[in-house]
């Protein structure tokens, strides 16, 4: 469940270069850092597989088929408690964050978690036919979700932790709220982008709309549909205005 991009969000394209030969290149990460990646690449296999495991159980005979409600609860349950004990223990970072380090390994443990919901969408799309359910479901990763938000089809969202949304907003359809990104860093090798998309209240957010890492949208606000708001700037006055300077890493809560 990578956003990746090519170049920095926060610059110019004209601005980045590809590494010369000899320097560093954009994956080239330690050993330990690669095997940790692949490692916890398997959580949402074993999502899956620990979600089936009461319904083939059920339908072998092994228990009753009373107990195939199980699965439900380890399909939808499961994934926002393992992230939030973990974001409870340690707060995602914010910022620029180093792909060899140990925070950018715990972006990628809460990641892997959300991967199952990102590969196939009708199941939150299956959450959103029952009023406040997703929005509720969403508090359980440790968004910040006021009332009243309506989410329209196709909505898509990665780093769930991470959104602050306030009452009463309006996602048009097919809108994507990406709180990150992958970017060549000043070193060469991929840098996360990780930072809190804040939506104010009273707000609706044009259809196919894009907001990445750290982007801002004021109160009241109506932002055109097909419009992205770019990473840590802000759009009030029914315009974008001129990006923040990049955060340094920091915790997010």
């Amino acid at each position: 469940m990578l956003d990746a991009s090519s170049a920095d969000p926060t610059a110019p394209a004209a601005t980045v270069h590809a590494p010369r030969d000899g320097a560093t290149r954009v994956f080239d990460l330690p050993a330990r850092t690669r095997i940790a990646m692949v490692a916890l690449g398997l959580i949402p296999f074993i999502h899956l597989a620990v979600t089936l495991a009461p319904v083939a159980l059920a339908a072998a005979g092994r228990v009753e088929w009373n107990a195939a409600w199980m699965s439900l609860v380890l399909l939808f349950v499961l994934p926002p408690v393992a992230v939030r004990a973990t974001t409870l223990c340690r707060a995602l970072p914010a910022g620029q964050v180093e792909s060899d380090s140990s925070a950018f390994l715990h972006w990628w443990f809460t990641a892997q978690w959300q991967v199952l919901f990102t590969r196939l969408p009708f199941l939150e799309e299956c959450l959103r036919l029952v009023p406040g359910l997703y929005s509720t479901w969403l508090r359980l990763w440790g968004a910040r979700i006021g009332s009243l938000v309506y989410w329209s089809p196709g909505v898509v969202i990665l780093d769930r932790p991470v959104v602050r949304i306030g009452s009463r907003v309006v996602f048009g359809v097919g809108v994507r709220l990406n709180p990150h990104v992958l970017a060549a860093g000043p070193r060469g090798r991929v840098t996360l982008h990780l930072a809190p998309i804040v939506i104010g209240d009273d707000v609706l957010v044009g259809g196919y709309s894009l907001l990445l890492p750290g982007a801002v949208v004021a109160a009241g606000e109506a932002t055109p549909p097909f419009r992205s708001v770019h990473a840590y700037s802000r759009f009030e006055g029914g315009r974008r205005v001129p990006e923040r300077a990049v955060p340094s890493e920091e915790a997010t809560g």
